[in-house]
């Protein structure tokens, strides 16, 4: 083969990917406007709704005053960040709780009066006017839950502090990519996913349950961390008097035969062995069979309404 067949052969396949990447672009635009489909919807909601924190410690905040259409709901941010009503920083009446937590605490796919911050604030207030702030946001771990207490909502002086707990919570903190405008381009995400999934179920043997596992070996930098993040927090709230409770979230995956069982047993005996209020739900959802009847989606395991 001379040159020029050699080049014609490389322009004409370099076009024929372009057009099937241009036609899969627009294939996935369409379908993803009428289904639900969760890494795309992950992606939209980092591009959308988050932005990069001024403290690496955190990595990244919600946009004040941002709204979306995520997951079959609406997403609006309040001006202070939060998915969540306009509070003033100055005290009223109401006992006031601050709630920190991840992408369940924020109400992932869940419609915002259906939350249950939203719900337990509003069961709380039949016996004393409560009002609780949902400082929520997805991909958070323990570490940036507290960094973000520190930095902003503790200005909201509460009378109490709690922090819903999920089995992802002691993963190192991630750095914001600076690519993260690729992901406004469905194919990059929808190939990224499938590259991704293929690679997960590589020759290493490690799978979902044992990558969270391994999380809790006592030397991993993020279970340290998180250990610390519960130290500083339990300093933070008895200096200013505030009470201090931690709540327990399973995974959804399989609750018949839980595998995490000996992880959340080593958090509750960390935290209580430290005097930390511990609440762990394990138990309430023990033995329930039809797990995927609590998702949120078919491929997204968040708790729903």
């Amino acid at each position: 083969m001379d040159t020029k067949e050699l080049a014609k052969g490389l322009s004409e396949g370099f076009i024929s990917l372009l057009f099937f990447l241009v036609l899969l672009e627009v294939t996935l635009q369409i379908y993803t406007r009428i289904a639900i489909y969760y890494d795309v919807e992950m992606s939209r909601y980092a591009v959308e709704i988050k932005q990069k924190a001024e403290n690496p410690k955190i990595g990244h905040v919600h946009t004040p005053n941002a709204s979306a259409y995520l997951m079959g709901v609406d997403v609006d941010i309040s001006s202070d960040g939060f998915r969540d009503e306009e509070y003033d920083k100055e005290r009223g009446e109401k006992y006031r709780i601050v709630v920190l937590g991840d992408s369940l605490t924020f109400g992932w796919g869940v419609e915002k009066e259906d939350t249950y911050e939203v719900l337990l604030e509003q069961m709380l207030s039949e016996s004393r006017p409560t009002e609780m702030i949902n400082t929520g946001h997805g991909n958070y771990n323990t570490s940036q839950q507290v960094n973000l207490f520190k930095d902003k909502s503790i200005e909201y002086n509460p009378d109490k502090v709690v922090v819903f707990f999920f089995i992802n919570d002691a993963e190192q903190t991630p750095v914001r990519s600076s690519w993260l405008w690729v992901s406004r381009l469905r194919s990059v995400t929808f190939l990224w996913s499938r590259a991704r999934g293929l690679l997960s179920r590589g020759g290493d043997g490690q799978t979902f349950e044992s990558f969270y596992s391994s999380l809790y070996e006592d030397d991993q930098p993020g279970f340290i961390e998180m250990k610390n993040a519960f130290l500083e927090l339990k300093g933070l709230t008895e200096e200013r008097g505030i009470e201090l409770q931690v709540v327990m979230i399973p995974e959804l995956h399989n609750l018949v035969d839980y595998p995490f069982a000996a992880e959340y047993a080593k958090v509750y005996d960390f935290l209580t062995g430290n005097g930390i209020d511990t609440i762990d739900l394990t138990e309430q959802f023990a033995g329930y069979e039809d797990a995927p009847g609590l998702w949120v989606a078919p491929d997204d395991a968040h708790p729903n309404a």
